[in-house]
């Protein structure tokens, strides 16, 4: 029997043949259904990259998720050997998944770099993931170098050296001036790939002191920049015109490797004189153009995905107008391993034969490497059944239990792959997928695909049988494909029926069953007709459609290939489409499609719009009322209309809206009636007997509605009986012993005729009597009195007049009047579950005593008095609590311990509540206390204190004693070792000795009973300091000063008051000090403070245990006044005077030094510094923002502003000055040449180390010369 076939798409498709008896191996289905209870090896399901670079500032998340059936389980090896996560602390695995989350906040990233593998494990295998290197980003310092100035001729070339510091990942370079401005580069300078600087020949332009070479760290956001580098360019001893020549790279011929699927990147770059044009080539072929692009003015060349075809020999060529330069560059492409086929999962019947495929390429070519559960393959168990051919792996005859996951590994030197394929051995009985009894509809002549997709191991035969009977074979019209669908090419009428899938193997079989339906095609049988209209005139297309009556169809109209145009001009009816008031935009071709849910046809025409004849302008008006109403064809309940339409003034009538009036129950009130389309003038009216009509007719345009046409001869109907009942009869009890039946009556319009009256029914539902009734008029309600109490009746109301009755009314229920309850609720007994809570039960009453609607009952209970106490305490409110429903128990929680209740019930209905039962007396147990009722510290010394208490307000027993906990607290606000006493109940008082001076204590104290401790109470205080008196804080010296946002007030405080405040107010004032609490401070800013007032300030401390007030000196602080208004002192006589004076003393300086040189004096003169002074020590400018201070790299000194911590992440000070702060704060960026074109904003993160010893770059948002 041939058991090779494919599955259903989306179940995975895996053909293997080998030999005459291997079979086809399946995946696993998608159906969860399916997957519930099939054993299934580990896959893994999600892994991080192989290398993995991480910022140190944030925590390193390792991914590795895996699925199998059981759940697997999760280790990882780090270096090659086991790594326990349980171990680390800072290391967590994921609950139900093997991702690793490393917490590195405070700990040395380096500690954590390293080669990590995921293992996810079940009982039939192991599978693993690809090693993942981790690696830590960085930053590197510039390393220390001092640039000389360079002074070149005009025209010769030149190179500045960038050399950025090599970090993890590489930096990316630009280069900048001192204003952040970027270099203008062209095809005369440019920037090579290394970061190198080019001039193939410079200019006097070129001269300037600020040359700085940024380099940028994505990982670590921060920018760090070489020191300046001056170029001078003379133009005494010009360099004349030259032949092209190449910069970069040397020699005539040069080499370049890259891998297969990367970016290729050759630059050449020329010096000469004029500036030589640059051009490429290559060798035998021709560039690949959709993959290509020049950048740098044509110095680069790149080619993204390489292939083996891009290999070769590239030639580059530099011209000017006095020659060429050529440079060869010898291309070779290499490949780290890609696959060709990589392995699949199997799943393989016991006895079947599988194989396994691995191929793959790469340049040189990859070893193939095979893995069983992760050990290699020659290491695992002996398998006789296994086989290794180099790429393949071929297992014959599997037996149940040698699931496995087997791992493909290829590699070369530039690279690896690695795949996990399970082999799962099972024994399945069949299944088919496809649902049940589903109907499957095409149209006659089309093909039909019925679908029956199994899943079984081995692998399930289709058989197919029609009408549960006739056996389908393979020929004409039916095919079975392989994966067990059946199709018929061209389906008829005569194939509709049903249809039976069974799938079989050697475990059992199963059947399905589905349905084919075979419809008519959907057929226009009258096409759009072409159409030539006039500009404002109509235009219709007919579409006239046949289809199968089973299916909805779907009529659209399309307008040249797109929708209808949003206007209510067109109108689309159900075989039509009408244009009105046709304009030139409308013409173009019309499609009528018409779909249903299996087919669709469609036919075209074309419009053409033509000129009008011309006419007028036109006036749009309402139209005018319609006239000559006419009734026609009378009957008793309906009349036609006829009438004639008025002027349409150029607008189309939309429609008719008739009205009538009631002249005998509404008279001078018009009432819409009907509307009828505008294209009609006659209407059929449906009419209310007992009614005096009088009709009218208005017309709708666009325009607005029309005035209403005269009234039409008046129309009286007949009377007739009436066609319905009143609604919303209801039956209520309002008293005792009655029963009050009400309605909503008829009006006028529905009496139908004269003598209204109302025919009221009752009668005792569930007994044997006649109906009572009674005739009333012009009411809403009667009520039917003695009654018994709460019974429900039989409720009719029917509507009659003088010319009958109307229909047969339905019967509602209602229920007579309730009275009090007649009894209370017998057996009260009470159940105590502990102190606070207890349930109480009682014997539910007879429902003839309730004597109406059973609401529930009502538990009353009081508290009397405490269980120790001897009185009752009649200050207790009594408490209720209600329990709906026809209950028979109840819990009555929040009961306070050791006391003694009462309680009673009574019984509820809608009426009120019935008698209570008798009253019922239970105790509640004791409980645990309610806290100490206070807690005071009195009497400190230096080395004692003394306690003192109040008993709990709520004792809830005999209390037993108490409990008193105390510790120290230091200045760190850490608590010292607990020290724990027990007191007698009978204490309120106690002295604690041996205690450290000057030390704040916390004392805990609760009380206690048989049941146990209750709440505690908290104090806290401190014993007295031995160096200091015992009374007072000591404020040592005040300081203020006064900024433009306030005065600053700083104090020395030795004191242990918990309470300090700044107070202050105006000087000379009567006011209230303003008082602001600095608590644990000691320095405060006031704010708000009136430009040029005197404020006496002080600090003072208070302290709840200590009435004395604590206070320093009155200082005063004056707050400057702020000036008026400018006042230019360049126009002052005063400044214009003193100016003069101060020109004429140096004239006579002049003059006298003028003499005295004459005459050979000589004086000293300071000497010239050196022009090119060390860029390192020379300070910043304010005005120019030329960067003066550098870190010294040789050092590793951090720069001025920044901190640098040791483990290489970066910190914000206080003290920043970072190019962040003068930003919006959004992120900023440069532009692809490294100008800065906004603020570059990094994350910043404190840490809790400092120094200066790191090779790490310092922080990108301190540094003065780093920006980000």
């Amino acid at each position: 029997m041939d058991r090779s076939r494919k599955w259903l798409t989306g179940f995975g498709v895996v053909l293997l043949t080998l030999l005459s008896h291997m079979t086809s191996a399946l995946e696993v289905p998608l159906d969860p259904k399916v997957l519930e209870g099939l054993p299934q090896p580990p896959t893994i399901t999600l892994q991080s990259p192989k290398d993995y670079i991480f910022d140190p500032r944030e925590n390193i998340v390792i991914h590795c998720e895996a699925k199998g059936k059981p759940q697997p389980s999760f280790s990882w090896t780090r270096n090659g050997t086991h790594f326990d996560v349980e171990k680390d602390s800072k290391v967590l695995l994921k609950p139900g998944s093997g991702t690793l989350v490393i917490d590195i906040s405070g700990e040395k990233a380096e500690a954590y770099e390293g080669t990590y593998q995921c293992t996810a494990h079940n009982e039939h295998g192991t599978a693993v993931s690809n090693n993942i290197v981790i690696r830590q980003s960085r930053s590197p310092l510039w390393s220390k170098e001092r640039n000389e100035a360079i002074v070149v001729q005009i025209g010769v070339s030149l190179v500045l050296q960038c050399r950025p510091p090599a970090g993890l990942p590489p930096p990316v370079i630009f280069w900048m001036d001192n204003n952040f401005q970027k270099l203008p580069l062209d095809k005369r300078v440019s920037q090579a790939l290394n970061g190198d600087l080019y001039f193939s020949n410079v200019l006097p332009e070129d001269t300037r002191n600020d040359y700085i070479c940024y380099a940028r760290f994505p990982h670590t956001q921060t920018i760090q920049q070489k020191q300046p580098i001056s170029v001078t360019v003379l133009a005494n001893s010009p360099e004349g015109e030259r032949r092209p020549g190449f910069m970069m790279p040397l020699g005539p011929t040069s080499t370049k490797m890259v891998l297969r699927g990367e970016t290729l990147e050759l630059e050449c770059i020329a010096d000469g004189l004029p500036t030589p044009d640059i051009s490429w080539q290559k060798d035998g072929a021709e560039l690949p153009s959709s993959r290509m692009s020049f950048q740098n003015f044509k110095k680069t060349l790149k080619i993204s995905d390489v292939n083996e075809a891009d290999g070769g020999d590239y030639r580059c060529i530099a011209t000017n107008n006095l020659g060429t330069a050529y440079h060869m560059i010898k291309v070779t492409v290499k490949a780290a391993p890609f696959w060709v086929s990589a392995p699949r999962n199997l799943i393989l019947a016991p006895n079947e034969t599988g194989i396994l495929t691995c191929r793959v390429n790469g340049e040189p070519k990859p070893k193939i490497s095979w893995f069983v559960n992760g050990v290699p393959i020659e290491n695992a168990p002996e398998d006789h059944s296994r086989k290794v051919d180099d790429d393949t792996v071929i297992l014959s005859n599997v037996q149940s239990g040698s699931s496995a996951v087997y791992q493909c590994n290829a590699s070369n030197e530039f690279g690896y792959l690695m795949a996990n394929a399970f082999v799962s051995v099972l024994a399945e009985p069949p299944r088919v997928l496809t649902p049940p009894n589903r109907v499957y509809q095409v149209i006659t002549n089309n093909p039909a695909l019925l679908h029956c997709a199994s899943f079984g191991s081995p692998i399930p035969t289709i058989t197919w049988y029609k009408d549960s009977k006739i056996s389908i074979q393979n020929g004409d019209p039916y095919v079975i494909h392989e994966n067990g669908t059946l199709e018929i090419h061209v389906a008829q009428p005569l194939n509709s029926g049903k249809y039976t899938c069974i799938a079989t193997n050697n475990l059992g079989l199963r059947e399905n069953h589905v349905y084919l339906e075979v419809k008519e095609p959907t057929r226009i049988l009258k096409q759009p007709e072409y159409k030539v209209v006039q500009r404002g005139m109509s235009a219709v297309f007919e579409c006239k459609v046949k289809h199968d009556p089973s299916l909805i169809p779907t009529m659209t109209w399309l307008k040249d290939k797109g929708e209808l145009p949003d206007d209510e001009r067109f109108e689309v009816d159900m075989d039509s489409l009408t244009i009105k008031d046709v304009t030139d935009e409308d013409e173009g071709t019309y499609t009528c499609m018409m779909n249903t849910t299996l087919d669709q046809d469609s036919a075209s025409a074309m419009l053409t719009v033509v000129e009008a004849t011309p006419t007028p302008a036109i006036v749009y008006e309402k139209p005018d009322p319609p006239t000559d109403l006419e009734l026609t064809d009378q009957t008793e309940r309906s009349v036609q209309l006829t009438w004639i339409p008025g002027d349409e003034h150029n607008s189309h009538t939309q429609k008719f809206l008739i009205q009538y009036e009631d002249i005998l129950h509404q008279p001078g009130v018009w009432i819409n009636l009907t509307e009828v389309a505008g294209t009609s003038t006659t209407a059929q009216l449906h009419l209310s007997p007992y009614v005096y009509y009088s009709f009218r007719v208005l017309a709708l345009n666009r325009v607005g509605y029309s005035g209403p046409s005269h009234s039409s001869a008046q129309y009286r109907t007949n009377p007739a009986a009436p066609d319905e009942n009143p609604s919303g009869v209801q039956g209520v009890g309002v008293e005792p012993g009655s029963l009050v039946i009400s309605w909503t009556p008829l009006t006028g319009f529905q009496c139908n005729g004269p003598g209204l009256e109302y025919k009221v029914q009752w009668r005792q539902k569930d007994v044997e009597e006649e109906w009572s009734s009674k005739n009333v008029a012009n009411v809403s309600q009667f009520i039917v009195s003695a009654s018994p109490i709460y019974v429900p009746y039989e409720i009719k109301v029917q509507a009659l007049n003088d010319y009958g009755s109307g229909p047969v009314p339905e019967v509602v229920i209602g229920y007579s009047g309730e009275d009090l309850p007649l009894s209370a609720p017998d057996n009260v007994q009470v159940m105590v579950h502990n102190s606070t809570l207890a349930e109480v039960h009682w014997e539910p009453v007879s429902f003839p005593s309730v004597r109406g609607q059973l609401q529930g009952y009502k538990v009353l209970y009081r508290r009397e008095r405490g269980r120790h106490e001897t009185e009752e305490d009649t200050e207790q409110e009594e408490q209720v609590l209600t329990f709906s429903g026809n209950r028979s128990e109840g819990r009555l929680p929040g009961l306070q311990p050791y006391s003694v209740y009462s309680l009673f019930i009574k019984v509820l209905n809608n009426k009120g509540e019935g008698p209570p039962s008798p009253s019922k007396t239970f105790e509640t147990p004791e409980g645990v206390p309610g806290r100490p009722s206070f807690l005071n510290v009195i009497n400190p010394s230096l080395d004692s204190l003394t306690l003192e208490w109040g008993p709990p307000m709520k004792s809830n027993g005999r209390l037993t004693g108490y409990t008193l906990k105390y510790q120290p607290v230091n200045n760190t606000s850490e608590l010292g070792p607990v020290k724990v006493m027990t007191l007698q109940a009978n204490e309120t008082t106690i002295t604690l000795s041996n205690l450290n001076s000057s030390m704040l204590y916390k004392f805990y104290l609760s009380a206690r009973t048989i049941k146990g401790p209750g709440p505690i109470v908290t104090e806290e205080a401190f014993t007295v300091m031995d160096t200091m008196p015992p009374v007072g804080p000591a404020f040592g010296t005040v300081n203020t000063s006064v900024s433009e946002d306030g005065a600053v007030i700083s104090w020395e405080y030795f004191g242990h008051h918990k309470n300090v405040y700044v107070e202050y107010n105006i000087e000379n004032s009567k006011e209230d000090w303003t008082k602001e609490s600095v608590n644990g401070s000691h320095s405060h800013m006031i704010k708000g403070l009136k430009p040029g007032m005197s404020y006496r300030v002080r600090v003072v401390a208070r302290d709840a245990a200590d009435p004395t007030v604590h206070s320093t000196n009155e200082v005063l602080v004056t707050v400057p006044a702020v000036p008026s208004r400018q006042v230019d002192i360049a126009t002052q006589g005063w400044f214009i005077g003193l100016m003069c004076a101060i020109a004429l003393l140096i004239l006579v300086l002049l003059i006298v030094c003028f003499i005295k040189r004459n005459k050979g004096g000589k004086y000293p003169v300071k000497e010239k510094e050196d022009a090119h002074q060390d860029p390192e020590i020379q300070p910043m400018k304010e005005d120019d923002g030329t960067f003066g201070e550098y870190s010294d790299t040789e050092d590793h000194k951090p720069l001025k502003g920044s901190r640098t911590p040791s483990n290489g992440t970066v910190r914000r000070d206080e003290s920043d000055d970072s190019l962040v702060d003068y930003g919006e704060g959004g992120d900023g960026q440069f532009n692809e040449d490294g100008s800065f074109i906004g603020q570059y904003s990094g994350k910043k993160e404190k840490d809790t180390h400092e120094g200066n010893e790191s090779s790490e770059a310092p922080s990108p948002v301190n540094a003065m010369n780093s920006f980000v």
